[in-house]
């Protein structure tokens, strides 16, 4: 009994053979039913084999089968690899009518095989992108609904190696009446990608009809994603959601005033008309997300909403009845900040709201938050601030809205399954302080750029703008005394605006710090100060330099508009370096360029964890004071017509320390900004 059953589960090797056999035979179907019966006979053994004569026959054959057929071939050769680039692109140019495919199961598994089949050519993969666009737009009109979202899901997917594939085509995503609300809350975010100086009006106006739809998902995804684009369109955006606030709809009230929570973090220059607009929401907002996002906004800007005391009144006397512990915690935190900025009026209804959190509530998290608070008066009004009004971010500073261009790599794996369809919406950048102007970034690179920057290259074109700008550093002549090893950069893992913050300003208090044990016990780092001449660096547009840092793999976080002193931009990386043979080792910089427009000295000096190399304040022949009056741009243009050099003060921080890295870094940088200078020139 066992020994049958133990041979009927074996797979019969006359059976394999003669199923191998029938691949060759001229009935497609019965060619796709062998290949599948093998898949499913060897699965213990890695599926049917795939060599070079086998491919070579399906592929010939392809055109031969049914949809089914087709795709079921396609994905059984995802395993085979050409082994000469000959043979890899004759395979290629067999799957290009395929790429085309009116049907888009055939395209989407035609696509997939092609990324993986050219992982190591990106420059295939992402002209490959382009050719899938008609059809991929062709789906999105599909009469099945679910073809249609589909082809919306792997459309995003697209988008993130290719930001402007679409968008010619934006309104191909506009919504339809009949349309179910998650196509059309697929196709708004698609929409948010797409935006650009020249479509932004008809979109905006496209969204804002959406707003009032009857579907109440639909509306708040409508207003949502109006948000998203003021984060580039700020001005635009707000006149849009400050109009939706008159309309007086609970869901629509909540929405906006969510959304305003959200884009004045991003936009604080917005917060003028958001603090006008926010006067008599709370008579609108059922809610809790609602109340909440209220709430943060009058903890942030109550100072200048002359009815925040009021507002906090109603709250707090109706706090018994409130069901919302959100709405309870962020009322303590509110009626906390508004005090120390107005004390006069909340004082008594702070005192009433602590009572209550302290004796009456039954949850824990509130109480918790009323004794935290409590005591935390209790010692004393400055270490309140302390607590609850930290530092905030330069105001001047703007975001830059939109993710860099990932490699195909990243998400190719994923295309053609199940994977885009659980996703939701990319985020284009976190939330963060700032504010935003728009950028547009050109998929296709600049060739003569890319030739110039050639990391061959690079330390020698640094040494001669060092000879150039004649510094003579001892320590930087350390730094920079080798050609460096081998030197790759990485945009992964990405650095969001908060964390970029953080590690800066913790790099600025281990130089500030007093106690020396405290700088022993930070972790190795490094700080370089450099001073790079160049004619028109300053004043190259926020697209070039974004598109030109992105090139070589730095990523622009922040930057203040264009026309504005001091001008800064804040960026960042990760080097690979190797040493003789070791393992890589993997280090991330953050950097700030910054021009004064003042003739400063050109200075350089490393900075360490130690005492050694500490720059000394007043070294600099003119100093700048923060927040003081801009040099007239008449000023600049004189300068450089008298043959005055303008200088960009570049701050790279190191951690952990890599000297050989920082130095390749540098040369890099110093090379990119010379390009871009001479472009400009």
């Amino acid at each position: 009994m066992s020994s049958a059953l133990f041979s009927f589960t074996l797979p019969d090797a006359a059976v394999v053979n003669e199923l191998y056999t029938l691949l060759r035979d001229p009935d497609p179907v019965v060619m796709v039913n062998c290949l599948r019966a093998l898949e499913e006979i060897l699965k213990e053994e890695g599926g049917v084999a795939i060599n070079k004569p086998i491919t070579h026959h399906l592929l010939n054959r392809l055109k031969e089968c049914d949809v089914w057929g087709q795709c079921e071939v396609l994905r059984v050769l995802q395993r085979y690899r050409p082994q000469t680039e000959d043979e890899l692109f004759d395979i290629l140019s067999l799957l290009d009518a395929s790429l085309v495919s009116p049907h888009p199961p055939v395209m989407a598994a035609t696509l997939s095989l092609f990324l993986g089949l050219c992982s190591a050519l990106p420059a295939v993969g992402l002209a490959a992108l382009e050719r899938v666009r008609a059809p991929l737009l062709t789906a999105c009109g599909s009469p099945s609904r679910e073809m249609r979202l589909t082809a919306l899901c792997h459309i995003q997917l697209l988008l993130r190696s290719l930001p402007g594939l679409m968008g010619a085509h934006y309104k191909r995503f506009f919504c339809g009446y009949a349309e179910p609300a998650y196509i059309k809350q697929r196709k708004m975010q698609v929409l948010v990608e797409l935006v650009n100086d020249d479509n932004v009006a008809m979109i905006l106006d496209e969204l804002r009809g959406y707003c009032t739809d009857v579907n109440t998902d639909t509306a708040q995804a409508a207003i949502s994603a109006i948000g998203g684009i003021g984060r580039s369109y700020s001005d635009r955006c707000l006149e849009i959601l400050t109009g939706l606030l008159g309309l007086k709809q609970e869901h629509i009230t909540s929405a906006v005033v969510q959304t305003m929570r959200d884009l004045v973090w991003v936009c604080p220059q917005c917060s003028d008309t958001v603090c006008e607009a926010l006067e008599g929401c709370e008579d609108t907002l059922q809610d809790s997300q609602g109340r909440q996002a209220l709430l943060w906004l009058l903890a942030v800007y109550g100072e200048r909403v002359s009815s925040a005391p009021y507002t906090l009144e109603v709250f707090i006397d109706g706090v018994r009845s409130e069901t919302s512990v959100g709405v309870k915690m962020e009322l303590l935190t509110t009626t906390m900040r508004l005090f120390l900025c107005r004390p006069a009026e909340t004082q008594d209804m702070l005192g009433r709201l602590l009572h209550y959190c302290i004796e009456e509530e039954t949850d824990m998290c509130v109480r918790d938050q009323g004794h935290l608070y409590y005591r935390l008066l209790h010692r004393g009004i400055e270490e309140t601030q302390k607590v609850l009004q930290g530092r905030r971010s330069d105001p001047s500073l703007g975001v830059l809205i939109g993710r860099p261009a990932e490699p195909v790599s990243q998400w190719a794996c994923s295309f053609n399954t199940l994977d885009p369809l659980k996703q939701g919406p990319v985020e284009t950048e976190p939330p963060s302080r700032g504010s935003p102007e728009h950028v547009t970034f050109d998929p296709k690179p600049n060739t003569d750029l890319s030739e110039t920057l050639d990391c061959s290259q690079i330390v020698k074109l640094h040494s001669a703008s060092d000879r150039a700008s004649g510094c003579s550093d001892s320590s930087a002549e350390g730094l920079a005394s080798s050609v460096a090893p081998p030197l790759s950069l990485s945009l992964t893992p990405v650095l969001s605006p908060e964390e970029f913050e953080r590690l800066w300003l913790q790099r600025q208090d281990l130089h500030t710090e007093q106690d020396a044990e405290k700088r022993e016990e930070e972790e190795d780092c490094a700080c370089l100060v450099e001073h790079i001449r160049g004619p028109a660096i300053a004043h190259c547009s926020p697209q070039s330099l974004q598109a030109a840092m992105q090139l070589v793999n730095i990523q622009t976080l922040a930057f203040t508009p264009p026309h504005t002193l001091p001008w800064r931009v804040y960026l960042f990386t990760h080097t690979q370096h190797t040493h003789s043979g070791n393992a890589p080792h993997s280090t991330l910089i953050v950097g700030e360029l910054l021009y004064t427009g003042e003739a400063n000295r050109r200075v350089r000096l490393v900075k360490t964890g130690s005492d050694d190399g500490v720059l000394v304040e007043g070294s600099e022949e003119e100093h700048v004071r923060e927040g003081g009056d801009p040099t007239p741009a008449g000023l600049r243009e004189s300068a450089r017509e008298n043959g005055e050099e303008e200088e960009v003060k570049v701050t790279l921080k190191q951690q952990p320390r890599d000297d050989s890295a920082l130095k390749g870094f540098l040369s890099i940088l110093t090379t990119v900004l010379h390009t871009l200078s001479s472009e400009r020139a």
